[in-house]
């Protein structure tokens, strides 16, 4: 028994340590609109027409991505790090802090 509460207490203890290393701090949507200028090249942000890729003109204010998932934070970081559809994955070439400034930056479009 004694072994079972320090096991849990120290699992609980993991998962809240997971938790707050994992969250993501808030993006800055200046910095977003500066790192975006590379993602430009492909998606429109001003107007609805298609480039290469989908505009993301309003994009937080759709339902649903062009994949069919909700339009929420944790779908458009999982777009961004894994690309998609002739879209490369930005996973790796974009820090965490620079994937939070762009979704900043896409909420205020």
């Amino acid at each position: 028994m004694r072994n079972w509460i320090l096991c849990s207490g120290s699992l609980g203890a993991l998962l809240l340590a997971s938790a707050l290393f994992s969250a993501q701090k808030p993006g800055d949507a200046a910095k977003g609109k500066e790192v975006f200028e590379q993602c430009g090249v492909c998606h429109n942000t001003d107007t609805d027409e298609k480039k290469i890729g989908p505009s993301l003109k309003g994009l937080f204010k759709h339902e649903k991505l062009k994949n069919g998932k909700k339009v929420n934070e944790e779908n458009v970081r999982a777009m961004i790090n894994a690309g998609g559809n002739g879209m490369p994955s930005y996973g790796d070439m974009l820090s965490d802090d620079e994937k939070s400034d762009i979704i900043a930056y896409l909420k205020t479009l």
